[in-house]
């Protein structure tokens, strides 16, 4: 079993900048691929961003790409997600998760976090 605690949500202007963090119990933390996923009300999941278990792999939507960035600190047991040049329509719940491998697909994740909020203003 893994837990997973998102932070760092928040409401923020256009153009701005937040970072979110991810952190997982148990001692297995580097074994798993991270992702970050969004979902705004009405809307379907959507794929953020992924990260693989050593962190030298990632992928992002391309909606984010150039503007995120996925990481991770093994040894805190940490995954973040820096999202800059902010977007009102980048409002969404904001979670991660943890699967076996690195993949866009919410279905592919095992674990996931309660989410946290952003909210862009424009």
């Amino acid at each position: 079993q893994v837990h997973l605690v998102e932070a760092g949500g928040g409401m923020v202007q256009a153009g701005g900048s937040l970072r979110l963090s991810c952190t997982a119990s148990g001692p297995t933390f580097s074994n798993y691929a991270m992702g970050w996923f969004r979902q705004a009300p009405g809307k379907e999941r959507e794929f953020v961003a992924a990260i693989n278990y050593r962190g030298v792999s990632t992928d992002y939507a391309d909606s984010v790409k150039g503007r995120f960035t996925i990481s991770r600190d093994n040894f805190k047991n940490t995954v973040y997600l820096q999202m800059n040049s902010l977007e009102p329509e980048d409002t969404a719940t904001y979670l991660c998760a943890s699967s076996r491998y690195m993949t866009f697909i919410a279905g592919g994740y095992d674990y996931w976090g309660q989410g946290t909020q952003v909210t862009v203003s424009s």
